[in-house]
């Protein structure tokens, strides 16, 4: 085959699945389905069971190893409402207001647990006594001496109460009650002696106090005394009361006259001018009136006779008369009503006046005792003070002495402990119960963790998902395979028929995983074929050298003439594997001390099955592949079927390389649970940048344990035991 016509052969296969190139966007990675997940917990469930079992039966051994401990309670009422017991108003107020209920129940709870009421309680049931006898007298005393804790005791507020719970565990169920009731016990009597204390310092407090407060009263009663003696008065209050109120009249009054000699005055101008209008509008003009009306009667029959009789005529002289009466009349009646204002005006003024001096006597009293009833309020003011506080702290100090002998009935113990019947430690089902959900979430977190942190060649689906490559092979992890001669092969038999695959299922399982590889890779376009395949991996110890055995002798099977050449020149194995002489081989046709013809041996009892072996190690006859190498493959493709070759990992080797450039396919063979997806992905780089035909992926040693995908494994070893019983 020339290259040219290789090439021409290889154009099929140049549009198939490859590993994307260096400069090309790689493939996104899809999360792992539910499934996957769901599998790999139904795998480790014996191990999951197994380390819950374990977890749980620990916890219950440990649950019974510890000493139970019984707890009692004893419940304390705290009524905000209730008055406390005792005299006044300190005595029967509220014990503390909505606002500060929490800080006053967080101060009581303190108060419990402090040194003053659990140390008559420790010290009467001894509950320090075994530890102070185990060490030194003197360390002893020091403990004796030290603040008292109780660790056992809590202290529990019920949310939205007004109640305290006293909490103490012991493993004696009556020293519990005991200890319980005799804290709540304490705690009220500690707050009985608070109260007797505070009253009896308070008391001596207040009785020096009242001693100055009462010299202090004497002193500013006297002062009081002799300053109502100065004034001549009983009461200078109720004098400065009278002086105002006459004050307040006589203003009153001066006003009123000052209006009427205003008004008396104005009528006197008006009436002094002498107009008759003035004086018919003054008080005294009704007289004047009447006699202007008069007037105007005498007027009109003066006219009227006037009219009638003539001038000469006795009626009009009459008329004329008597209009001359009234008209004289009138003018005496105006002089009479000036003289009249006159007077009423002149009386207003000296009215005016007698008021005014009145009120100003009244006003200059008045100030002289408003003055010194300042002085006298302000000492009448501190005597009265004096004496008030005097009696109020009198009163206090006898209310605190009769307050201090009540005991405080707004904290009270409304509920007893009695002796617990169960113990409240260890609670065992509770234990078992965390103990099954911590280990089983621990177990399950760990086997998902390690699973995603697995970065190895394991599922079909995620390899083919991640690296963009075909699987085209999975083949089972066999014992005893891998280093030594194949089962198979060590028979020195044909292919093996049904009868000898039941008696050895696993075995058989293998050779059917290969024969699937065959059909796979060689049944993939059926334009074209395959005439030189390359068996290579990205590491040692993948069992490359292996696929390539039994895949040349599963071709062969098929009345293939086969050629398996082993290009490993660094550490050949082929000729391990099929039990035959490595002294001529690939190294000596490089060399050239033959040719391949010479050096191609048959395996027996394989028909149609040759292997070319490396022949002796030499690292100068790889140098020489990539010349020599196309050319034996050109001559070996005009004889055989199907030409496989064995390389060199991938990684770190140049042969591969130019071995990759010359066939017409290469299979990279990859060990599960082993193999790092990182290095594969290298592999398949490299080989997409040379432009080889990358036929795919062979997943080798898998086990039913790294894969949901690996399930059909198991189907041979069934299907033949199943086979067998049926024939027998």
């Amino acid at each position: 085959m020339t290259e040219p016509s290789r090439v021409r052969d290889l154009a099929p296969y140049r549009g198939t699945k490859q590993i994307v190139s260096q400069g090309e966007a790689e493939p996104e990675e899809r999360a792992l389905p539910l499934s996957h997940y769901i599998w790999v917990l139904k795998w480790h469930r014996w191990k999951i069971l197994g380390f819950v079992a374990a977890s749980v039966a620990g916890t219950f051994l440990v649950s019974q190893r510890l000493t139970p401990l019984y707890e009692a309670t004893t419940t304390i009422d705290i009524d905000r409402q209730m008055p406390r017991g005792g005299m006044g108003e300190s005595g029967g107020s509220p014990i503390m207001s909505a606002v500060d209920a929490d800080q006053f129940l967080a101060t009581q709870a303190s108060l419990i647990k402090s040194d003053s009421v659990l140390r008559p309680v420790v010290e009467r049931f001894h509950l320090r006594d075994g530890l102070s006898n185990a060490l030194s007298s003197q360390r002893s005393n020091e403990l004796r001496e030290a603040p008292v804790a109780l660790k056992s005791l809590e202290i529990a507020r019920p949310p939205n109460t007004y109640l305290l719970q006293i909490h103490y565990r012991s493993p004696n169920p009556k020293l519990a009650s005991a200890v319980t009731n005799a804290v709540a016990d304490s705690y009220l009597e500690h707050l009985f002696l608070i109260r007797v204390d505070s009253a009896e310092k308070l008391g001596s407090y207040m009785t020096h106090q009242l001693a100055q407060l009462k010299a202090k009263m004497e002193l500013s009663s006297q002062h009081l005394i002799a300053f109502e003696r100065e004034l001549n008065v009983i009461n200078p209050d109720q004098k400065t009361s009278i002086q105002s109120a006459s004050l307040l009249q006589l203003n009153a009054d001066y006003n009123t006259v000052r209006e009427e000699r205003v008004r008396r005055e104005a009528a006197y101008n008006a009436v002094k001018s002498g107009s008759l209008n003035a004086a018919w509008t003054s008080s005294q003009g009704e007289a004047l009136k009447k006699l202007g009306e008069t007037l105007d009667d005498a007027r009109q029959k003066l006219t009227q006779a006037k009219l009638h009789y003539g001038e000469n005529h006795p009626e009009f002289i009459r008329a004329q008369t008597l209009l001359q009466q009234v008209e004289s009349q009138i003018a005496e009646t105006r002089e009479n009503i000036v003289d009249r204002v006159a007077i009423e005006y002149r009386q207003a003024l000296d009215r005016e006046a007698m008021i005014r001096a009145q009120l100003g006597e009244t006003r200059s009293e008045f100030d002289r005792l408003n003055a010194r009833s300042f002085d006298y309020q302000s000492l009448k003011e501190e005597a009265d003070a004096d004496k008030k506080v005097y009696d109020e702290l009198a009163r206090k100090i006898r209310e605190s002495r009769i307050n201090a002998s009540f005991q405080d009935n707004s904290i009270r113990i409304s509920d007893r402990a009695r002796t617990p019947a169960n113990p409240v430690f260890p609670r065992t089902s509770m234990n078992l119960l965390i103990a099954l959900l911590l280990s089983t979430a621990l177990a399950t977190g760990t086997v998902l963790a390690a699973d995603l942190a697995d970065n190895t060649i394991r599922d079909p689906e995620e390899v083919s998902r991640s690296l963009n490559v075909e699987i085209v092979g999975t083949l089972p992890a066999v014992n005893g395979l891998k280093g030594r001669t194949s089962p198979w092969l060590a028979q020195g038999a044909q292919a093996p028929g049904p009868e000898s695959d039941a008696r050895d299922s696993v075995r058989s399982g293998y050779e059917e995983a290969v024969r699937t590889l065959r059909n796979s890779m060689l049944l993939t376009d059926f334009n074209c074929r395959l005439r030189s395949v390359l068996v290579t991996s990205a590491s040692p110890a993948e069992g490359k050298s292996t696929v390539a055995s039994h895949l040349a002798a599963a071709h062969a099977e098929q009345k293939n003439k086969t050629l398996l050449i082993d290009a490993d020149l660094r550490r050949p194995s082929i000729h391990k594997f099929f039990g035959v002489t490595n002294e001529k081989g690939l190294s000596s046709v490089l060399f050239g001390d033959m040719s391949w013809r010479d050096a191609v041996i048959e395996v027996a009892p394989f028909t149609d099955l040759y292997v070319l072996t490396a022949g002796p190690m030499s690292r100068r006859a790889a140098d020489l592949l990539g010349r020599s190498l196309p050319q034996i493959l050109e001559e070996v493709a005009q004889e055989y079927d199907l030409v496989i070759l064995d390389s060199p990992p991938m990684i770190g080797f140049p042969e591969p390389l130019q071995m990759a450039a010359s066939v017409d396919g290469v299979l990279v063979v990859t060990r599960a649970g082993h193999t790092n997806r990182k290095g594969v992905s290298s592999v398949l780089g490299t080989l997409n940048r040379l432009r080889a035909n990358v036929v795919g992926v062979v997943l080798n040693e898998v086990t039913p344990d790294m894969s949901d995908a690996y399930y059909y494994h198991d189907y041979y070893r069934r299907y033949y035991g199943l086979e067998s019983n049926s024939v027998s």
